[in-house]
């Protein structure tokens, strides 16, 4: 039996980082890691990093010059970093932070106890390679059956094709991969067995999903199957593909939750073109149009990016009409920030106050459509799942059908099931009910 030894894991980005983070932290339990909340007691710190944000790279190496102090206390500390940062910088990570001992790409931390294995004799190791092994297959193979959250992620797709002006995913998770049917529904088996009752599906592009004969709707036709399995989500989508099977399934599945998050970036014809998103804004207001008439009661998320080069004030005015015509429940919104690599950095940017004029006013409308959205939910019935206790006492803290939070005065039994609530206040970021 491998010695006791503790692992901090600071996870950045998306939900896909996220369930990477615990597929890591998996791996290395088979050297006798166990993870810690508390950064001065590990014996390895791991940064699951995302190259999404502004500066994404800048941020990971003031993070590791604050985490410089602890080696000097404690030697025999590791450093690695893992994901999108590590797979764009590997080797400048190396050479510009020393404290690094390990740099892990998001394709390869299946080779995370080899790779500890080597840094615990003195070396360094770094792989940033996009292996032909199935990392999934290999990491299951020795995956604990520990109890779980009512709730997971399942990453069923990696990469991207789509080679959008601003992002640098094909670049750092590669080429768009499916994982089989089988290996997804085996997955999903065992993760129920373990006590989860939600499962959100994640891809970089999900609905491209291709391991079924049957696409991504036929994947969620099959989830459904599985006793106990009692809600089905799935993110982050491309418009371009959601196919018809696909929008069926939200109109008929019942398990399949009544909430999408399906990005469109801008609303400026022109800028879409720049951004290579290859479909218009009419597009994007026939789609919405189509899911809606299969799902009345959907809440639609979306991202948008202000400031991408060359738009203008009647591209953001464009962007502006959009958002109130499709009316958003929820949305993450950026300022375009350049991603080196990529083709719209070699293009002038705008200027920065003019940014961020722009996001405040965007912001604006989103939150005021957001909290219109909670307002609405006030008198209604919903079904919550709860999954923790809240800050005061009896209080229990899940999730509606809609993905909205929701704080409820419950038993304690009630944690892991959904029981049905009426609703009766609406928060900033939550809603209040009671048991029905």
């Amino acid at each position: 039996m491998s010695e006791t030894k503790k692992l901090f894991i600071k996870t950045y980005g998306c939900q896909m980082n996220v369930y990477d983070s615990e597929r890591m932290a998996e791996a290395l339990g088979s050297k006798g890691y166990v993870q810690t909340e508390k950064q001065e007691e590990a014996d390895m710190i791991l940064l699951n990093t995302c190259h999404i944000r502004e500066k994404a790279a800048e941020k990971v190496y003031s993070e590791l010059g604050r985490l410089k102090p602890l080696k000097d206390v404690n030697p025999n500390l590791k450093i690695g970093v893992a994901g999108c940062v590590a797979q764009a910088e590997g080797q400048e990570i190396m050479r510009r932070a020393p404290v690094v001992d390990l740099v892990v790409g998001p394709q390869t931390y299946h080779r995370l106890p080899d790779m500890e294995t080597a840094i615990q004799s003195g070396a360094k190791a770094l792989d940033t390679d996009f292996p032909e092994e199935d990392k999934f297959a290999i990491l299951n193979k020795t995956r604990a059956k520990a109890k779980r959250g009512p709730t997971a992620f399942l990453t069923v797709q990696e990469g991207c094709d789509k080679f959008c002006a601003f992002c640098v995913v094909p670049y750092t998770r590669g080429a768009e991969v499916s994982r089989p049917k089988d290996r997804i529904l085996a997955e999903a088996r065992d993760l129920v067995e373990a006590g989860v009752r939600e499962i959100t599906l994640l891809g970089q592009n999900v609905n491209a999903y291709h391991g079924h004969d049957k696409g991504l709707a036929g994947l969620i036709w099959d989830l459904a199957e599985i006793d106990g399995l009692d809600r089905i989500r799935f993110t982050t989508s491309h418009p371009n593909d959601m196919d018809d099977a696909l929008i069926e399934a939200h109109g008929t599945c019942e398990k399949l939750m009544p909430y999408l998050h399906l990005p469109v970036q801008s609303g400026s014809d022109k800028i879409l073109k720049a951004m290579n998103r290859k479909h218009t804004r009419d597009d994007y207001f026939r789609l919405i149009d189509r899911i809606r008439g299969a799902r009345p009661d959907l809440v639609l998320s979306g991202d948008f990016i202000v400031g991408f080069p060359g738009e203008t004030d009647q591209d953001f005015e464009d962007t502006m009409d959009l958002i109130r015509q499709v009316n958003y429940g929820m949305a993450f919104t950026f300022k375009y920030s350049t991603r080196p690599g990529t083709p719209a950095a070699e293009k002038p940017q705008l200027p920065d106050d003019l940014m961020d004029a722009r996001l405040q006013e965007l912001q604006a409308l989103i939150t005021k459509q957001q909290r219109d959205t909670q307002d609405s939910m006030v008198g209604r019935e919903v079904n919550v799942l709860f999954e923790k206790k809240g800050r005061m006492a009896g209080q229990l803290i899940g999730k509606t059908e809609y993905l909205h939070a929701c704080y409820v005065e419950a038993p304690e039994e009630a944690l892991g099931k959904i029981h049905k609530v009426r609703i009766k206040e609406s928060g900033p970021n939550s809603l209040g009910g009671v048991l029905v």
